[in-house]
């Protein structure tokens, strides 16, 4: 499974040149962990040939139906074409690869894939966005940042959108999560993205996102190696934000609402400090014996 040959000018073949994907054993269905290694094989493959145009050929995948299939090709194709490279000053060559993919199902089957292609594109949309703040660095994608994201994606998609600031997080008594943003000079957001696209009456599901876009530990500082990792701190928000992407542009019938409290775990000589009791906003005191616990204090 996912081993690749690439034959040229096949008899009786239309096409100049035909790539075999290997799918595993031979059985009367493909099994579903084969298929996705195809489809990342072949995706890989294109990427370096430079055709204008390749058509997939789907065979039968036991448990799954097309839609299936057009949504594990199209993550596979996006994936295989994802760069992280904005901010360097010299970027690498990018292999121009296959112009167009096709994807051939049968006519029973059109309709189908035509509504899975759509909303397999707007999946992939929800997770290079995901990626994207994932892999920025924590001097640009800062609670700021991540906050004038939510709100391009509430305009671009007509959601609700509501971000606190610090003095609204103080009128609340918010203590819990501010402690945590004691050491640091970025301003916290608390972000409410509201996707209501169910009817008025039904109970929204609700995304909660952790959003420490840098987690030095504070006071409780982290040992130096690998700290640069804690970057990904807010990779719950992240996730979050792809998947209201996702859902907007999927337009979907449901309710769904996004929490995301994000700021910066800092030491500084303002930080919350071991032995420090905070009181949350329900009124429970809180002793901070690590301040490297700082996830379930704002959430």
């Amino acid at each position: 499974a996912g081993t690749t040959l690439l034959l040229r000018n096949v008899d009786e073949v239309a096409a100049e040149r035909v790539l075999l994907v290997g799918l595993g054993e031979e059985t009367a269905t493909v099994a579903e962990k084969s298929f996705v290694q195809a489809a990342q094989a072949a995706a890989r493959s294109l990427a370096s040939y430079g055709a204008n145009d390749a058509i997939l050929a789907l065979p039968g995948v036991s448990g799954r139906d097309a839609a299936w299939a057009v949504r594990t090709i199209v993550v596979a194709f996006r994936e295989s074409i994802f760069r992280t490279d904005s901010l360097k000053s010299k970027k690498s060559a990018v292999s121009t690869g296959v112009k167009k993919v096709a994807i051939a199902v049968t006519s029973s089957q059109a309709a189908g894939a035509k509504l899975a292609l759509t909303h397999s594109v707007a999946l992939a949309n929800g997770m290079d966005l995901t990626k994207k703040l994932g892999d920025l660095p924590p001097n640009v994608c800062t609670p700021t940042y991540l906050a004038n994201t939510a709100k391009t994606i509430a305009t671009d998609y007509k959601m609700g959108i509501e971000v606190l600031e610090r003095k609204q997080l103080q009128a609340l008594k918010m203590n819990s999560f501010l402690s945590v943003t004691n050491g640091s000079e970025e301003p916290p957001k608390f972000i409410v993205l509201k996707h209501m696209g169910g009817k008025a009456k039904d109970a929204p599901t609700v995304l909660v996102g952790k959003g420490i876009t840098f987690d030095s530990g504070g006071i409780s500082l982290k040992p130096g190696a690998g700290m640069d990792e804690m970057k990904y701190d807010m990779g719950g928000a992240a996730s979050v934000l792809g998947t209201m992407r996702a859902i907007g542009e999927m337009k979907l019938k449901l309710n769904v609402i996004a929490v995301i409290p994000t700021c910066e775990n800092m030491p500084s000589g303002k930080a919350t400090r071991p032995g420090d009791i905070v009181t949350s906003m329900s009124g429970q005191t809180i002793e901070i014996l690590n301040t490297d616990a700082e996830g379930r204090l704002i959430l």
